[in-house]
């Protein structure tokens, strides 16, 4: 149900949010601790700090961090901002006539809004509760 891009966003927020506070890390040391390839983190880099979740510093010890608290992220902030969720608010086929969803588009439209009741409700700072277990699934060694 989630992109491959909204996926690689929640691992790197995920990173940024295990750092201090104003610690700013390397689009490399962000590549290399989330598995995600380096031209692709930039451009959902961009896409998170035009949503302002992220902030950028250039320079030495420049790189990226947090803009908000983990508290005050969602799990759906991060996906919105790089993979646009939307609703199905009328006939996804574009059927003349269909002024009602019919019944699979309108079981699709409940799924959608349960998967974002949820993910409105789950923060950052929620995923980096239990210290008993890695944070992220761990790397398979090469």
């Amino acid at each position: 149900m989630l992109s491959q891009t909204s996926e690689y966003a929640l691992r790197i927020m995920v990173i940024l949010a295990q750092q201090k506070t104003d610690s700013f890390l390397r689009g490399e040391e962000i590549a290399k601790g989330t598995k995600v390839p380096e031209a692709y983190l930039a451009k959902i880099l961009q896409s998170l700090n035009r949503a302002g979740l992220v902030r950028a510093q250039k320079g030495i010890g420049g790189g990226y961090a947090m803009n908000l608290p983990a508290s005050q992220i969602s799990l759906f902030d991060i996906i919105n901002a790089v993979d646009p969720f939307t609703r199905i608010k009328k006939c996804p086929l574009g059927i003349a006539g269909h002024e009602t969803l019919c019944p699979l588009h309108k079981k699709l439209d409940t799924a959608y809004a349960d998967f974002q009741k949820i993910f409105e409700n789950c923060h950052l700072s929620d995923l980096l509760q239990n210290r008993d277990q890695p944070v992220l699934c761990p790397h398979k060694k090469t």
